[in-house]
């Protein structure tokens, strides 16, 4: 049988580049797998920093050492021309699996790309995957659906910069509205880069200040005392649901430091709740699902409030993280689909997604 080639992208032009790179070893290392060596031919391609595309030979270096390329060859750095030069492999991939977290990479812009190649790839499509990555845009679309969300207020750049004499109006309207504590949060970051969790005045202009110098919309959410839970979606017109999981931690919030640092989150697999809460959940993740049009895999948060019974859905992402620390890949592996598996049927779903006539002869 003719191996299928994967084209394994990761590293890419955002904050989330180290993580990325941790992602794609482990997907490699699946891919790689003894259920998976006769299907597929691993490809991998890196981003650089500064956007430039390297082949094989420096993708498979950066897989080896886990260490970002942090000086760029001298022949193509800050080269407009080679920002456009895919490595001559590119045209080899049949299906593409792009292992990019953050910006210019779960955010629509790398899936239009693949698109215009007319060549499948792994995960949500444009859409999906705008809508899942701008937090505001996802809150407008879970709100038209119904569900139910802490609440919360938007704003922009120039609201928050413009006028000295506005701004302090704008802070009164955010503590009448919302109360304190609450979470200052840019729209289109992941990992939670750039929030904070305010509790005055002072911390409240200053988070909005740092929030507004990473994206320039920016959300306010009010805090909720809550337990922090989350489910795996696999599929895409009829996707099924893991089972929960339950995440608690000794820091402020589930910061950037927190989910990527061993041992700083304590991940429950299942999550000790009431089976008609867990069914809600998995129904609401099903709805958050379909809300965004995502397609392949996504990760659904909720809050469950205890005291009142009340689940509020959070945010979804359409591409969530897969190192030691991560909370989707652990939900499968306890509902019975191990990792090799998993990644075996992201890309069974990518074929399944953009079925054509020539998609089906490689599948048979």
């Amino acid at each position: 049988m003719t191996k299928l080639q994967i084209g394994l992208l990761f590293g890419g032009c955002s904050g989330e580049h180290e993580v990325s790179i941790v992602s794609a070893r482990a997907i490699n290392a699946a891919l790689n797998a003894e259920r998976n060596t006769d299907k597929y031919e691993i490809l991998p391609f890196y981003i650089q920093k500064n956007g430039v595309w390297q082949g094989n030979e420096i993708a498979n270096q950066i897989l080896v050492s886990g260490q970002a390329l942090e000086k760029p060859n001298a022949t193509n750095i800050n080269t407009k021309s080679s920002l456009w030069e895919f490595p001559p492999q590119a045209s080899e991939v049949d299906v593409w699996f792009p292992v990019l977290h953050g910006p210019n990479g779960e955010d629509g812009t790398i899936q239009g790309l693949l698109t215009l190649m007319q060549v499948p790839f792994v995960g949500s499509g444009v859409l999906g995957s705008a809508v899942g990555m701008d937090k505001i845009a996802m809150k407008t679309a879970f709100a038209q659906a119904g569900l139910p969300q802490v609440k919360y207020m938007t704003l922009t750049r120039s609201q928050i910069w413009s006028n000295p004499c506005v701004f302090p109006k704008l802070c009164d309207e955010i503590e009448n509205y919302l109360n304190y504590p609450c979470f200052v949060k840019p729209a289109n970051l992941g990992s939670s880069v750039g929030i904070a969790k305010v509790r005055s005045r002072q911390e409240l202009e200053t988070a909005l200040d740092n929030a507004a110098s990473y994206d320039r919309r920016v959300i306010v959410e009010a805090g909720v005392v809550a337990r922090e839970v989350e489910c795996a979606v696999l599929g895409n017109d009829n996707p099924k649901v893991s089972a929960i999981g339950e995440i608690s931690f000794e820091s402020d919030f589930y910061d950037y430091e927190t989910k990527y640092t061993q041992g700083k989150a304590d991940l429950s697999i299942p999550a000790a709740l009431p089976d008609t809460i867990s069914n809600q959940i998995r129904e609401m993740a099903i709805k958050a699902f379909a809300t965004v049009d995502a397609s392949g895999l996504a990760r659904v948060d909720f809050f469950y409030v205890e005291s009142t019974g009340e689940v509020l859905i959070n945010e979804i992402n359409t591409f969530p993280g897969f190192t030691d620390t991560s909370m989707y890949p652990r939900l499968w592996g306890y509902s019975g689909i191990p990792f090799p598996e998993l990644v075996d049927k992201l890309i069974e779903l990518a074929l399944e997604r953009h079925k054509t006539p020539e998609i089906e002869a490689l599948i048979n």
